[in-house]
């Protein structure tokens, strides 16, 4: 018998992008997955086919666990870069709350809810955010059309993450996996061993080389993530 080419061949993996990103930087990890791995559109990021931008935090948390209901998965993975990692959370606790409780939380380049915060300064001033970016991924345009679209939906996303309150989470019972770049200027190796706090199941946590966003591309990062024996990647979910 020929095999179902069309079957999945491990977990649903929602993929959830950082402030301004449209996506492009998180194309090596989705490759490294296959097909189970999918973008999540947040509201409005693409333009008028996908709805008003979101109005709040809670709209956009709202958005991604819709999205992974309309999926019909089974324990899917959610993996969240940067403030992607806080949706991911938020999003996580209310799928717990539902009959689509995920099998795994991995969260890279992002501090910890109890210990993370949003400088004000970057919500207000868009020089001090366009330096932020360029700090953040060094590939970011100079100049053009394209990097102020990028800074403009930056500074939506991080105004809306300064009202994540993550006592209203609370700690996980999902597996959760942390990981950052050696030279991320927005996290650190003891910080990130605190997001074992944020939940009852199992946690681990690595440094690789790199920085806040190159580091998705690394090999040593997919390659661990993909050999992490506390999340069954080779099982198939839909149901």
């Amino acid at each position: 018998m020929t095999p179902d080419r069309r079957a999945p061949t491990g977990p649903d993996i929602a993929v959830l992008p950082g402030a301004g990103s449209f996506g492009g930087e998180l194309r090596p990890l989705m490759q490294a997955f296959g097909p189970p791995a999918w973008l999540v559109c947040y509201p409005g990021r693409f333009g008028r086919g996908f709805g008003r931008p979101a109005l709040s935090f809670d709209h956009v948390v709202r958005s991604c666990v819709d999205q992974v209901a309309a999926r019909r998965s089974v324990r899917p993975v959610l993996v969240g870069h940067s403030f992607g990692a806080y949706v991911a959370f938020a999003a996580a606790a209310e799928l717990e709350r539902s009959a689509t409780g995920p099998a795994a939380v991995v969260v890279v380049g992002a501090m910890p809810p109890h210990l993370f915060s949003v400088s004000e300064s970057v919500t207000r001033s868009r020089a001090a955010l366009a330096a932020y970016l360029d700090e953040m991924n060094p590939e970011l345009p100079s100049s053009g059309e394209w990097r102020e679209v990028v800074i403009d939906t930056a500074m939506s996303d991080l105004t809306l993450l300064r009202e994540f309150d993550p006592v209203r989470c609370g700690p996980l019972r999902c597996t959760i996996l942390a990981a950052r770049g050696e030279t991320d200027p927005l996290t650190t190796t003891a910080g990130l061993a605190e997001w074992g706090r944020s939940t009852h199941g199992d946690f681990a946590h690595r440094d690789f080389p790199g920085g806040h966003t190159d580091l998705l591309g690394n090999a040593a990062f997919l390659a661990w993530l993909r050999g992490e024996p506390s999340v069954r990647w080779d099982v198939s979910v839909h149901g």
